[in-house]
């Protein structure tokens, strides 16, 4: 788990706002003539602080279009100078205290750049697979492997492709055909589909390939493999790079992504539920929810130790989830933090349940009253009957306890080199938003930056 800031991350943090602050004061006393020289100068000054957080905390592609952006934002500024006939010395000014801002905002943020370098530099180039196999599910992403003919490619790339059919144990194809000599295996299917794989392929410590003919395929999304590129995972045998992710289990049951208890494992039951998830989910929480609902028996402890005897909503990720909403976006800046992320949303009124709805369908469900969101390496989930549980999207029931625990680093996981390696909509750092604001804020008053794992729980 990450430290908390440094006196100097602070400082900087603290600096970065007031300079920022100071910049756009400057510009618009030093405008007041003249509102085209205020609005040009401003958005001029803006494009180049948002361009130069990113060029500082993000990298590849979105650094390089950062960097194509400030000599814009700088020119638009110089309009804008030019426009409100700005002294000299004001202008020196303004300028400096961009560079001010951007040069505190990367030493107070410095920590989530250097997440990104470290996921970077811990992809080791891999030798070509020797014995080469790829468990295919058909029937998976409505019949996906079949559109993009698998099979023939990869017969074409040497790899052995085995079909499963109705009634095969997938766990077992895994152990046969590592048994036979498959020195890197992989799935070409669902997450739950991967997830059942991977652990075959731990308890040989044999590489993993994950290929994404599934539905939403989140964790081939959160590997930073493009999920429209079916045939190009297969790239991972002969030409890929490989690290070592985390993965998570409960009561001995591997999962790649998250496991969900209460509303969202029975909204997993239902019909529409793969192919509509948000539209599903709301049609079905009033119903689960409404005044003669019974209190769900989901009994666990906070972050702080605190006992709660029930919630409408828990969720428990392999690392923690950048959310949305909870009926199946989000994505993870990371796979290897060594951390569960879990998250409980108690919901005790009718005003909750409406609350609840809108800040869902809004992507804002951080600011319900009662949610609660943590990490920590182990969870336990009590209750007096069977639970329901949707682990990684499929249904099942296990018998309480639910004990949760990280396992760190325990699947090794090819992809392929052109594979940008994270999830290309994680947001490692939220430039010039509320977010960025937040971050900062966090930072200078010696909290952990927001995009970091965090053992603090959010209340409304």
């Amino acid at each position: 788990m990450a430290a908390r800031p440094s006196y100097v991350e602070r400082a900087a943090a603290v600096l970065a706002i007031a300079a920022l602050a100071s910049a756009i004061v400057l510009v618009v006393v030093g405008a007041l003539s003249s509102w085209q020289g205020v609005v040009t100068t401003v958005i001029g000054l803006l494009m180049i602080v948002v361009a130069g957080w990113y060029v500082v905390a993000r990298s590849g592609l979105t650094r390089i279009l950062a960097m194509c952006a400030v000599p814009l934002g700088a020119l638009l500024l110089v309009v804008g100078f030019i426009v409100a006939s700005m002294s000299t010395t004001r202008v020196i000014s303004i300028f400096a205290l961009v560079a001010l801002s951007i040069g505190s905002a990367r030493v107070a943020l410095h920590r989530s750049a250097r997440s990104l370098r470290r996921t970077a530099l811990s992809r080791t180039p891999a030798p070509p697979a020797r014995q080469p196999v790829l468990i295919i599910n058909p029937r998976s992403g409505d019949g996906k492997a079949e559109t993009v003919q698998l099979v023939e490619r990869c017969h074409e790339r040497g790899i052995d492709p085995i079909l499963l059919t109705p009634g095969d144990d997938l766990v077992a194809l895994a152990e046969t055909a590592i048994s036979r000599g498959a020195d890197v295996i992989g799935m070409a299917g669902g997450d739950g589909s991967q997830a059942q794989v991977a652990s075959v392929a731990i308890r040989h410590d044999v590489p993993h390939v994950v290929v994404p003919a599934g539905t939403r395929n989140h964790f081939a999304l959160d590997l930073g493999l493009d999920r429209t590129d079916v045939v190009g995972a297969l790239d991972s045998y002969h030409d890929g790079v490989e690290h070592r992710v985390d993965l998570a289990v409960v009561n001995g049951r591997v999962f790649v992504n998250n496991a969900s208890v209460g509303l969202y494992a029975k909204i997993v039951q239902s019909a529409g539920y793969r192919h509509a998830k948000r539209e599903t989910a709301l049609d079905v929480l009033p119903q689960l929810l409404g005044p003669n609902a019974v209190p769900m028996d989901l009994r666990f402890r906070g972050p702080d130790g605190t006992a709660y005897p029930t919630a409408q909503v828990v969720m428990v990720s392999n690392n923690p989830y950048d959310l949305d909403r909870l009926t199946g976006r989000g994505t993870r800046e990371r796979i290897d933090g060594g951390v569960l992320g879990i998250v409980a949303a108690r919901i005790s009124s009718a005003r909750d349940l409406s609350r609840f709805i809108a800040l869902e369908a809004a992507g804002r469900p951080r600011r319900l009253p009662g949610w609660l969101e943590w990490t920590a390496t182990q969870f336990r989930l009590d209750s007096d009957a069977p639970i329901e549980i949707g682990l990684d999207g499929e249904a099942l029931t296990l018998d309480p306890p639910l004990l949760f625990e990280t396992v760190p680093r325990a699947l090794r996981v090819r992809i392929p080199r052109h594979a940008i390696g994270r999830s290309p909509t994680a947001k490692a750092v939220h430039v010039l938003s509320q977010s960025t604001i937040v971050q900062l804020s966090r930072v200078a008053t010696g909290r952990r930056p927001s995009a970091e794992p965090t053992t603090q729980a959010i209340n409304g």
